[in-house]
């Protein structure tokens, strides 16, 4: 049974600097994100029932998911979104178990930005919060996605609240300053993330025996 972190922040917050660095110490990362991603890449079962359901407006040129179109139905029906959720949930689900039990890592840091919202903290051992403040949050937004100030904030007030993300928060680090300021954090955390994983390890045997 791995250990697992849960790495969560809200748009912006630096969530892939700060997996990064715990790769750079040899930890496996699990991301969410890519996950689902792969999921649905061209000629996997999600994306042929996807398109199914919705037809070929939901498939480019190239085989590849037309995202944004998907985006579109199910934010204006209720009933496709819940569809779509049931046919992927369960598969990115599956395949985030199979990644965690492969992994070779004392532990495990699980990448995902929606932890609050989809209320699954309880499935991490721990959860470790990338916090900034909301005017770095539209900055950095702005800046890399090439959104305008509008779109930002409606992105960040679709997401948990920064007080819902602080309350779930086993670990924080402050990511409002520069990224020099990562690498020890992450260091600190790392050696306590080894001793808490061999602890758990010691008590699994101790309880099997």
């Amino acid at each position: 049974m791995s250990y697992i972190v849960a790495l969560t922040g809200g748009i912006g917050s630096g969530k892939s600097t700060v997996a990064n660095a715990f790769a750079r110490l040899g930890i496996t990362l699990v991301d969410a994100d890519v996950i689902a991603r792969r999921v649905v890449e061209p000629e996997t079962p999600a994306l042929l029932a996807l398109a199914e359901r919705f037809g070929k407006q939901v498939i480019q040129e190239n085989g590849s998911l037309n995202r944004p179109r998907l985006r579109e139905i199910i934010f204006s029906n209720a009933d496709d979104k819940q569809w779509v959720n049931q046919l992927l949930h369960p598969i990115i689900q599956a395949e985030t178990q199979r990644l965690i039990q492969a992994a070779s890592s004392p532990y495990v840091l699980w990448v995902v930005p929606l932890l609050v919202e989809n209320g699954l903290q309880a499935r991490a051992n721990r959860v470790l919060v990338v916090d900034v403040s909301e005017e770095i949050q539209l900055a950095r937004t702005v800046s890399r996605d090439g959104v305008s100030l509008q779109q930002a904030k409606s992105i960040i007030a679709a997401q948990a609240s920064r007080q819902q993300r602080l309350a779930c928060a086993d670990d924080i680090i402050d990511n409002n300053g520069g990224p020099e300021t990562i690498e020890p954090r992450v260091a600190s955390l790392h050696s306590r993330y080894l001793d808490l994983a061999a602890s758990a390890t010691r008590q699994d045997i101790d309880k099997n025996e």
